[in-house]
């Protein structure tokens, strides 16, 4: 992993440095029931490479067969087996704790129903069919009754485990609540926590490594709160995309703890390679390309790129020399207090760059 102030690099495609890429699902393959564009050929490119690509989510709502097909649906190429989700790490930690065969009572869809099977648990839906366990999953059905009945077995005593706490969840019309709203209300009914399975939890990045045989693993996702924080909480090296919830603005002023080692407009940030960034002092270059804060604005220009830069390649090395200065500034200055670092001179450039990939 690299410093948090300047990006890692690469003189191979990341594809040919990790033999596996876990990627999340929202916000980076699809939005809604929508793939995000070129997800799919630049997948298949990294599959031609020799990575294996598995997919990540702490969204429990489904299960790893619907998400596949949904895959599928997409145009990407899949086995069922190389869908993880979040059902099946807390199932898992479910079955640590309680007997097989035992009951356990189901705050969420039939994702968290299969993945209790597959420990040979049984799903109840109220706390009075004395459930060993409460385990609880996104699903649009829940409601008052069913959150209800999780906080009566967690006021009793029960493990209370959760899929995860993802307060929102991208959608094709915008960012709606997610699990870490519902489980909130269990929360503030109960005075309990959850023991958490998902991301940035390292319940679900284990899962995904035990089930793919990663021994060079790449965390790929598009927040920075759940999938580069998880990956650096477990020494796992990652790459953010920008096709999600993070914005440029967030990235650039993102917490030590939550800097990716890579970034790239979208998933053909897989297929490249990822050039040094050089800081002189506030500057920071990166093929051709410089960026510096004066005066707390961030700035780029170029210094004859290389001529056979693609314009994917151009966006990329443009966006290193920006997210790398934009850190460097951040922690020279450290934040006390913080300063909201001015970068309306190359939010639009860049986003323009990276759309033309």
């Amino acid at each position: 992993m690299s410093d948090t102030a300047v990006l890692s690099s690469t003189t191979q495609a990341l594809a040919v440095a990790h033999d596996v890429a876990l990627l999340d699902l929202d916000g980076v393959v699809y939005v809604g029931p929508d793939a995000v564009p070129g997800a799919a050929d630049h997948l298949t490119r990294a599959r031609a490479l020799g990575q294996r690509i598995a997919f990540v989510t702490n969204n429990a709502a489904r299960t790893p067969e619907s998400v596949a097909a949904h895959l599928r649906e997409l145009g990407v190429a899949l086995d069922d087996a190389d869908v993880v989700t979040s059902a099946q790490a807390a199932a898992r930690l479910v079955a640590d704790r309680v007997p097989s065969g035992s009951r356990v009572l189901v705050v969420g869809g039939e994702g968290v129903i299969e993945a209790l099977a597959e420990h040979g648990l049984v799903a109840v839906h109220s706390a009075a069919d004395a459930p060993a366990a409460v385990i609880q999953g996104f699903h649009p059905s829940v409601g008052w009754e069913s959150l209800a009945e999780g906080s009566y077995a967690v006021a009793a005593g029960l493990p209370w485990i959760a899929s995860n706490t993802d307060r929102s969840v991208p959608t094709a019309r915008g960012l709606a609540p997610g699990n870490g709203m519902l489980v909130a209300a269990i929360e503030e009914a109960t005075g309990v926590s959850p023991i958490v399975a998902g991301k940035p939890e390292p319940a679900l990045i284990e899962e995904s490594v035990l089930r793919t045989g990663a021994r060079r693993p790449l965390m790929v996702g598009d927040r920075l709160d759940t999938d580069i924080s998880g990956a650096r909480r477990f020494g796992m090296p990652s790459l953010l995309v920008l096709t999600g919830v993070t914005t440029m603005r967030e990235l650039m002023h993102a917490d030590r703890a939550e800097r990716p080692d890579f970034v790239a407009g979208d998933l053909a940030g897989l297929v490249l390679d990822h050039p040094a960034v050089r800081r002189e002092g506030e500057r920071c270059s990166c093929a051709g390309w410089i960026a510096s804060v004066e005066r707390g604005r961030l700035t780029l220009h170029h210094d004859h790129p290389p001529a056979d830069q693609s314009s994917t390649q151009v966006g990329l090395a443009a966006l290193r020399a920006c997210v790398s200065a934009a850190w460097w500034a951040s922690d020279a200055r450290g934040d006390t207090p913080a300063v909201e670092l001015d970068i309306s001179q190359v939010d639009d450039r860049l986003r323009e760059m990276i759309s033309a990939q």
